[in-house]
């Protein structure tokens, strides 16, 4: 299996400081079928889960054109407060990641993963009966989020104990499930919104990602020696009672540079990455589009998301994970200052086609590169922080992206006035800047984590 899964018999105070772990040139001694399972089946749940909320930009400008009607659920509500759903959901998929860790150790992966596909399909369900915007919030936001986050964190933390040289690449194909979703579902649910109404959307949705979850679920667990080591770290722990414990991480680790810097830079990207996402379609229409077309920018951005998440988990795994970090965080700051922000003044400085011009390279770009982080960071942790600390700081790191997302996005939401949020372009001018300035703050965090990598050691250009 590698170095990085044999069993770990350091001090539980080991130091981040010790030897980065090396990896071996060969996967570990298991049937080649059951990679492609752990592949596929993480493949489903990115399709599902975090596709469907990521996409939940489709329902951001549809409920900004409701709140504008008299009698639906949103009338007179605010961007801000619309925008509320989308960051509750998106923010709990992270926020809970210690508490899903903590409780996958205890009662498998599979268990927690298929417990999260039930909440999710759930939550959409019971949002499609919504009569006020705080229905919404409860259910599309929190518990949506809730089972987001029971899917999606044990999977990205299963997937990488599988796998060694090739666990960038693995992780970029089980990620773009979640691009690939983001193509199909936009298109599928602004269909599904024209023909059948928002509400059989919801539950069509709700329903889809139940099925899906849960026979995936069932494939996603632990590899053999990384089982035998949870189940080592595990013991003395009651089943009935152990999931009420908080789990923590190493004191040591936890107060080491390499967490902060680590940690920094997910609260830092996380705070700046969703603010686009949620208003593709809200921003394209200020540009002159009609709802359909404005919600294929989702669509477009996804393609890319989808090509571009593969590459770079190949890459990463070719010149070095963290080295990828750097650079892809970098070039998502670069093209919302390049490209998002130029779009903007179409009224004045940029005519209308050189608006269009530059939003649609800002897309496809931003699609290509924002995204990789999600990727990027967990299969870099075991090299950062050793196998046997691997769950907790994990976990750890969910939460912090959890609070960046519900700090960072609502705040940037306030940027974009109410009045005219659908017909003014350069009033998301502020919002531009401030999402590109925290993705500049989140690339000198992940170029400091690179720093504390290989401080002590000779200078390694691939880390």
């Amino acid at each position: 299996m590698g170095d990085d899964f044999e069993m770990v018999r350091r001090d539980a105070d080991a130091s981040p400081r010790d030897p980065i772990p090396q990896t071996q040139a060969e996967e570990p001694d298991h049937p080649t079928w059951h990679y492609a399972l752990v592949v596929i089946a993480g493949f489903l749940v990115m399709f599902t889960t975090c596709a469907f909320v990521f996409s939940y930009g489709v329902y951001q400008s549809l409920y900004e054109e409701m709140a504008r009607v008299e009698g639906t659920p949103f009338t007179g509500s605010s961007t801000a407060l619309i925008n509320l759903v989308g960051i509750l959901a998106i923010a709990l998929m992270s926020m809970g990641g210690p508490f899903a860790m903590h409780w996958a150790k205890i009662y498998s992966p599979q268990a927690v993963i298929i417990a999260g596909g039930w909440v999710f399909g759930i939550a959409y369900i019971l949002s499609s009966f919504g009569k006020v915007l705080w229905h919404f919030a409860l259910t599309q936001g929190v518990l949506l989020g809730i089972g987001t986050c029971l899917a999606y964190v044990p999977t990205m933390s299963v997937a990488p104990t599988w796998f060694d040289k090739r666990r960038g690449l693995a992780m970029g194909v089980i990620i773009s499930g979640s691009a690939v979703g983001g193509m199909i579902w936009p298109p599928a649910l602004r269909a599904m919104i024209t023909h059948l109404g928002f509400r059989n959307a919801l539950r069509i949705s709700g329903c889809i990602s139940l099925v899906l979850v849960s026979v995936a679920g069932y494939a996603l667990r632990w590899e053999p020696k990384f089982q035998e080591q949870v189940r080592l770290q595990m013991q003395g722990l009651r089943r009935r009672s152990g999931w009420m414990k908080a789990p923590m991480v190493n004191y040591r680790v936890a107060r080491s540079k390499r967490f902060l810097a680590q940690g920094l830079g997910c609260f830092l990207q996380s705070a700046g990455y969703s603010t686009p996402l949620f208003f593709y379609a809200a921003y394209a229409s200020t540009l002159g589009y009609n709802a359909t077309t404005a919600a294929n920018f989702i669509t477009l951005s996804n393609a890319s998301n989808f090509v571009s998440r593969i590459a770079i988990g190949y890459c990463a795994d070719r010149y070095g994970r963290i080295n990828a970090l750097v650079a892809t965080t970098l070039l998502s700051a670069v093209v919302v200052f390049a490209f998002w922000l130029p779009s903007m003044f179409h009224t004045g400085d940029v005519s209308k086609s050189s608006a269009d011009g530059l939003f649609i390279v800002f897309t496809i770009l931003y699609g290509a590169f924002a995204s990789a982080y999600i990727s990027l960071f967990p299969a870099s942790l075991i090299e950062l922080f050793g196998v046997q600390h691997f769950t907790s700081v994990n976990g750890a790191l969910y939460l912090i992206r959890g609070m960046g997302a519900l700090i960072g996005t609502p705040l940037i939401g306030l940027l974009i006035p109410r009045s005219g949020a659908l017909t003014s372009s350069y009033i998301y001018e502020r919002a531009g800047i401030a999402t590109g300035v925290l993705l500049m703050a989140a690339t000198l965090a992940c170029l400091w984590v690179r720093i504390e990598a290989t401080l002590g050691q000779s200078w390694k250009w691939r880390v």
